[in-house]
């Protein structure tokens, strides 16, 4: 009955605090700006089943993936034993599933041994990739520290909860021998019926129990302690890539978004629209974006969907080429600026807010203006991404804020800016664009 109070108490205090947490991961995203979301309902569940549920894309690589896959499958499949263990808790029983699933409840501990097991072995691999083998995408400067030591603690999470099931389910296989009324017959289990005679045939029943207790503790433990980090981790992607693919934009990748202001402006040049009136008071309007605020929501989700495996910085020409451009680096800042702002407008008891937040920073003090000028908006980034996020559409917001609101960027550009503006070509040609059209 002890146990059975502790583990209630427990169990509501770490779903109260979890879910305070995630409430705040949804108020960090929602400093952006709302942008509508239409198109195929059915194409975006379709894309949430492909990509995010099926891991589509994740096999353009097929080494990482088929291990990737081994701890995602066994993730799905642990749920099962979770609920189990949440009715065992509450309850106060043992095996809650057992006798009514019978023959189909050793088929499904005994997958889920197996998916444990390559898991197991999947972390290995991961963990030898990551600090021995160094791989260049998981070795980049914005890996360094806090990102790099946030994948190993997963991956040793891991580890302890495949300790946790296998110690667990190899003590209850005996104990079903010596104490059947109170540990029901899960049949031969495929791997701890081996593995619990060979590891625990020596103890006696007393110890049998506490390393059956100690499994099944470590277990739950260890997911309510990997649910409490997850707000702070890069592995929330667990969660959030499944809206994350569903509110995905449906354009083509090359498509860039137009902005009204100098839509109008064109046509207005063009003779397509009449000139609207205005006056010399009127405020001339922020294009793109220069903090998080500017950005739209999709954005920011897509910054906290960034599972940080560097897909998208491995295949940028420019930082093949050597310059500072990472697409991963500038989701990762995105990020760090979201959460930066969150906690001084929760630390002003109520004086700061969006519409009237001023730190003195800005975007461009996490993302320097030389990352965003390397941009080759090829869109490589966006295609190698798994989960669909766009690095690219908030390095054309920023490049627009410098651009068109500040006035400022590179100087080889300038000459650009101007022919387009003065001649409507990106050349200095003084002849009209369309004469070729006339040429005999």
């Amino acid at each position: 009955m002890i146990q059975q109070i502790v583990f209630s108490l427990l169990t509501l205090a770490v779903f109260f605090v979890a879910g305070r947490q995630f409430w705040h991961i949804r108020n960090k995203i929602f400093l952006g700006k709302a942008e509508p979301i239409g198109g195929d309902t059915g194409k975006r569940w379709k894309h949430v089943l492909l990509v995010a549920f099926g891991q589509q894309k994740m096999f353009s690589n097929w080494i990482p993936a088929f291990f990737h896959l081994c701890i995602y499958v066994a993730f799905l499949f642990t749920q099962i034993e979770l609920i189990e263990i949440l009715l065992d808790g509450f309850a106060g029983v043992h095996r809650f599933f057992a006798p009514i699933l019978g023959i189909f409840y050793t088929l499904i501990i005994s997958t889920i041994e197996v998916l444990s097991l390559l898991a197991f072995v999947a972390t290995l691999v991961f963990l030898v990739r990551r600090n021995l083998l160094q791989v260049p995408r998981l070795s980049k400067p914005e890996m360094k520290g806090w990102p790099a030591l946030d994948a190993n603690l997963i991956l040793v999470a891991e580890i302890l909860l495949i300790t946790g099931i296998f110690s667990m389910n190899g003590a209850d296989v005996l104990l079903q021998q010596l104490d059947p009324a109170h540990y029901p017959d899960t049949g031969r289990l495929l791997i701890s019926s081996f593995t619990g005679p060979a590891l625990f045939g020596a103890l006696d029943t007393q110890t049998l129990v506490v390393v059956e207790r100690f499994g099944w503790w470590l277990h739950i433990l260890v997911v309510y302690g990997f649910l409490l980090y997850l707000p702070f981790s890069k592995h929330l992607h667990i969660l959030l890539a499944f809206p994350n693919t569903y509110f995905a934009s449906l354009e083509p990748r090359g498509a860039m978004e137009n902005m009204p202001e100098v839509m109008q402006e064109v046509k207005v040049m063009m003779g397509l629209a009449p000139e609207t009136s205005g006056s010399d008071t009127d405020e001339l309007p922020d294009f793109g974006a220069h903090d998080v605020f500017a950005l739209s929501r999709l954005n920011l989700l897509n910054a906290y969907t960034c599972t940080e495996c560097g897909r998208c910085t491995a295949v940028c020409p420019a930082n093949l080429t050597g310059k500072k451009l990472s697409p991963r680096k500038v989701m990762m800042d995105i990020r760090d600026r979201a959460d930066e702002v969150a906690r001084t407008i929760a630390a002003s008891d109520g004086k700061l807010h969006p519409k009237n937040y001023d730190d003195g920073k800005s975007l461009f003090d996490y993302i320097s203006k030389e990352e965003i000028h390397a941009c080759t908006t090829c869109n490589a980034c966006v295609e190698a991404c798994p989960v669909l996020i766009n690095p690219l559409d908030p390095i054309l917001k920023l490049r627009r804020y410098e651009i068109l609101t500040q006035s400022e960027g590179p100087a080889e550009w300038l000459p650009m800016f101007n022919s387009i503006e003065n001649a409507g070509s990106a050349w200095a040609i003084s002849d009209p664009r369309d004469q070729w059209t006339t040429a005999s």
